[in-house]
């Protein structure tokens, strides 16, 4: 049985990623690399603002594919995940091995880091193992040259066979270059003849054995080796590739899988079983690399890494590591806090002279009141809420964080909190995803897409909500000044208000670890799963890219999704506030109903009712219960912090009702954004009710014991 063209290369290509070409002779390219490398600089210098983003097909790995036009062609490149290996051990590597493999890119290139080359070599290689049409990027030549690393790069282009271009995608330096050695191969100008990598002569016989068989069924369509050498290695996640892209299993092939079958005996018979065979190829392939680089590279300072190294021994060290974390995070909170304020009030003051400027319009227009009342201090006004409540937080955080990740951090994080996962059975990488949660707990469960592990994976996305996001910030930071630190002024008042409120972060995090255990040890039962952490090398952050990046693919896409459900949100506050049975609001006879239970947990009818009203946006807690204590018509703030208190202090708050309410805050379901976000990573609607629950259930047990141990103890 043989394969089509209509059911491979180009055709499987457009219908599965849905790739639209301008012209039929459209190039496309494939652009592979390692974690950390400069990939994403090189689409981006390449193709500038003439990209979008997607979901691959059927996974929830994102897909970004840009264009650019050289030498009168057009070519489309897809940014295809970055990964350490195409073993096909994760996601990301499966979808970027397929990638290569069946959507048969005119081009693939590889970007590799010149200052760590030996380890990227072999990604190199692997991709050299299924395609000939090869581009060898060796990026970040300007840290090489500052590390005094020297590197023949016509030498390193004979040993793989395939052209090899220096850049700086910084400084866009090699890339005219680099789409020239595109362009060539991609046309077939240059015919490349890449390093045939061996094994040793048992499995060498072994490939023999079943390649001629699989060359006859497939063609030119696979490399025939690289899948013979799959086949034994039993990769099963290829076998569903080539049912879902060729639409035939190769197994089915009754000779075929005799084959198969007798070239694995022949292994084991002379002693190599799968996990054999497989360090056989790595090994193979790091043996390889190792003897290319040795050729190739020069290193005039052979401790060209010894200030990271230096600086690590600092942040990484068990005695300072966790001191360090901590201290930063609590500058980068206080920075936060104070930062936010003024702008935060500047545009409060804005939305609400722009309210008075649509009342104005409303009363000449002579509408009706009902109408005033839902689209300006209803929808209107929970949209300024969220919008000036939100915004200046996150686009003081957010680059702060980007901040962090592009000065080489973010793995030290990883690297200090690593053990404590690992105690609790989950993931290392979850303490990155759980500090994407601080911005945003939506963008945090996205990030969960790098833990490999289904199980992990869950762990983290369960528990992401217990860290507070930004839109729970305004409100913890308002009780905590209000009942904690009232008493102080100034500069005093800021640090002890991010001292308490470090404080609850942490609790936040011993949350996430203990239920991560829970979770581990009853639905979620497995042994943590080990994984290669990479330290890169600290770099000098680009400002510009920085605030640039943070704003338009952090802050502004959480705070249109904030925006998209505050409108509706808006709308039912509203109809809620105004709508009586009786004597009462629709919102007082909800808050009567629930404040038996409310108190209970150290809360109120009105204070839960806020919090079940607030699902869509945690920005909108505050206004909606001081709405419910003056029973207005809509939401209200009052003009600072101590008419608040005074206000909360009237209808019975206590510090225990404030501390309730901050525990609460922490741990309660997540908003409509992150319950989306949950549904769609997950595709089940199953994992989104549990991960509803379980801070839920959580947040009501400790605001049950606190509430009613300090009632014990007859401290309030």
């Amino acid at each position: 049985m043989g394969l089509t063209s209509q059911s491979t290369g180009a055709g499987v290509l457009e219908n599965k990623l849905t790739i639209v070409k301008s012209t039929p002779v459209d190039k496309v390219i494939a652009l592979a690399g390692n974690p950390n490398v400069g990939k994403s600089t090189v689409f981006n210098s390449l193709t500038g603002l003439n990209q979008h983003t997607g979901n691959w097909p059927g996974k929830t790995v994102t897909n970004a594919q840009g264009r650019y036009k050289h030498k009168d062609k057009n070519f489309i490149m897809v940014d295809i995940p970055g990964t350490y290996s195409l073993m096909a051990n994760s996601v990301e590597e499966e979808v970027a091995r397929d990638f290569v493999c069946f959507g048969q890119p005119d081009a693939t290139v590889v970007v590799t880091d010149a200052t760590c080359l030996e380890r990227n070599l072999n990604l190199v290689l692997q991709t050299l193992e299924i395609t000939n049409k090869v581009v060898v990027c060796v990026n970040l030549i300007d840290e090489a040259e500052r590390k005094k690393i020297k590197i023949d790069y016509n030498k390193l282009s004979k040993h793989l066979g395939v052209p090899v271009i220096p850049t700086n995608a910084r400084s866009n330096e090699g890339l005219d270059k680099l789409m020239d050695a595109v362009y060539e191969i991609s046309t077939k100008e240059t015919t490349s003849h890449p390093i045939k990598i061996t094994y040793d002569d048992i499995v060498e016989e072994a490939i023999k054995m079943i390649q001629p068989k699989i060359e006859t069924i497939a063609g030119e369509k696979i490399n025939s080796r690289w899948v013979a050498l799959k086949l034994l290695d039993n990769d099963g996640a290829l076998l569903e590739s080539l049912n879902n892209f060729l639409g035939f299993n190769l197994l089915d092939d009754n000779e075929l899988a005799e084959l198969v079958d007798m070239a694995k005996k022949h292994l084991l018979n002379n002693g190599i079983g799968q996990n054999q065979l497989r360090d056989k190829i790595v090994t193979r392939l790091v043996k390889i690399a190792e003897e290319i680089c040795q050729s190739v590279i020069t290193f005039e300072n052979k401790q060209y890494d010894h200030l990271d190294r230096k600086i690590d021994k600092i942040l990484t060290s068990r005695v300072f590591g966790i001191p360090v974390m901590l201290a930063m995070l609590g500058v980068i909170f206080w920075i936060t806090i104070t930062g936010a304020n003024y702008p935060s009030q500047m545009l409060s003051t804005l939305f609400f002279w722009i309210e008075e400027r649509l009342t104005d319009f409303f009363v000449w227009a002579k509408a009706p009141k009902w109408l005033h009342g839902l689209l300006v201090t209803g929808a209107y006004r929970t949209l300024a809420w969220v919008v000036s409540v939100m915004l200046p937080p996150m686009a003081i955080f957010f680059p702060l964080f980007t901040l962090l990740e592009d000065l080489g951090y973010l793995p030290r994080v990883a690297f200090n909190l690593d053990n404590f996962f690992k105690k609790a059975c989950a993931h290392g990488k979850q303490s990155l995803t759980m500090c994407m949660g601080f911005g945003c707990n939506a963008a945090g469960v996205i990030g969960c897409r790098i833990i490999d592990s289904p199980r992990e994976r869950l762990i983290a996305t369960i528990t992401n909500n217990f860290v507070p996001c930004n839109g729970r910030f305004p409100t913890l930071i308002a009780i905590i000044t209000m009942f904690f630190v009232g008493n102080f002024a100034g500069f005093s008042q800021s640090v002890l208000s991010t001292l308490f409120l470090t404080g609850v972060i942490l609790l936040g995090i011993v949350m996430t670890l203990l239920v991560s255990k829970l979770l581990s040890k009853t639905i979620l039962k497995g042994l943590p799963s080990s994984f290669a952490l990479e330290l890169p090398p600290y770099r000098k952050p680009q400002i510009g890219r920085i605030i640039v990046r943070s704003i338009f693919d952090r802050t502004l896409f959480v705070l249109g999704r904030a925006v998209s459900v505050a409108i509706p949100a808006g709308f039912v506050i509203w109809i809620m506030a105004n709508i009586y049975v009786g004597e009462q609001s629709l919102l007082s006879l909800c808050a009567g109903f629930l404040d038996p239970f409310a108190r209970l947990i150290g809360l109120d009818g009105y204070i839960l009712m806020a919090f079940i009203l607030g699902f869509p946006a945690n920005e909108i807690v505050v206004p909606i219960i001081i709405m419910s204590y003056m029973s207005s018509e809509s939401m209200m703030e009052l003009e600072n912090l101590n008419q608040l208190k005074q206000l909360l202090v009237d209808n019975g708050w206590t510090w225990v009702t404030a501390l309730c309410v901050m525990l609460f805050s922490l741990m309660h379901w997540p908003c409509s954004t992150t319950c989306l976000t949950i549904r769609k990573e997950t595709q089940s609607w199953k994992w989104t009710l549990v991960s509803f629950l379980v801070p839920t259930l959580s947040g009501i047990v400790i605001c049950f014991i606190v509430a009613n141990l300090a009632r014990l103890l007859a401290l309030v």
